[in-house]
C-alpha cells in the first residue's frame, strides 16, 4: 500500500500511541492531545502508566481490542521494528514514525504486512498542514 500521509490522516479515526508520555512537555505527551483535540480517538500505549489524555492505557498493541487504523510511534528507530510486527499482527491499517524517527526494517515489516507507512514526519503537523480535524467530518 502507498497511500500519502495526508490520505492516511484523512480515512482515519482511531490512532493507537506507543510510547505515549505523562509529560505534555515531551511530543509523546502533548502531540496525542492535539490530535485528540482534532477528533481523533487516541489509545495510549506505554508499560508503565494507567491513564493518559483521560483514556486507559494499554501495555501493548496486542491488548487494544478496536481496530487501529494508525499506529503512531514515539520510540528510538531501533525499537520500531517490533512495533511493526505488532502492528501488522493486529491488522492495523498503517504505521507512523514521528519526526526523527525512521528505520528500513520496520519499513519493510509493515509494507510487507500490507500496512502503510510514514517515517521522520510528525503527525500533527500534517494533520495541520491539510486541516484534517475529525470533529467537522
Amino acid at each position: 500500500m502507498s497511500r500519502s500521509p495526508q490520505e492516511i490522516l484523512e480515512s482515519a479515526t482511531t490512532i493507537a500511541v506507543v510510547g505515549a508520555s505523562r509529560d505534555s512537555d515531551k511530543d509523546a505527551g502533548s502531540i496525542p492531545l492535539v490530535m485528540q483535540a482534532h477528533g481523533f480517538r487516541v489509545i495510549p500505549v506505554n508499560p508503565y502508566a494507567v491513564e493518559l489524555f483521560g483514556e486507559p492505557v494499554h501495555r501493548s498493541l496486542s491488548e487494544i481490542p478496536d481496530h487501529v487504523d494508525i499506529v503512531d510511534v514515539f520510540r528510538p528507530s531501533s525499537e520500531t521494528p517490533d512495533v511493526a510486527r505488532q502492528a501488522v499482527a493486529i491488522g492495523a491499517g498503517a504505521l507512523w514514525l514521528q519526526q526523527d524517527i525512521a528505520s528500513a526494517e520496520a519499513r519493510r515489516i509493515a509494507e510487507e504486512g500490507g500496512l502503510d507507512y510514514v517515517e521522520d514526519l510528525c503527525i500533527a503537523v500534517t494533520r495541520a498542514r491539510y486541516q484534517i480535524d475529525r470533529r467537522t467530518t
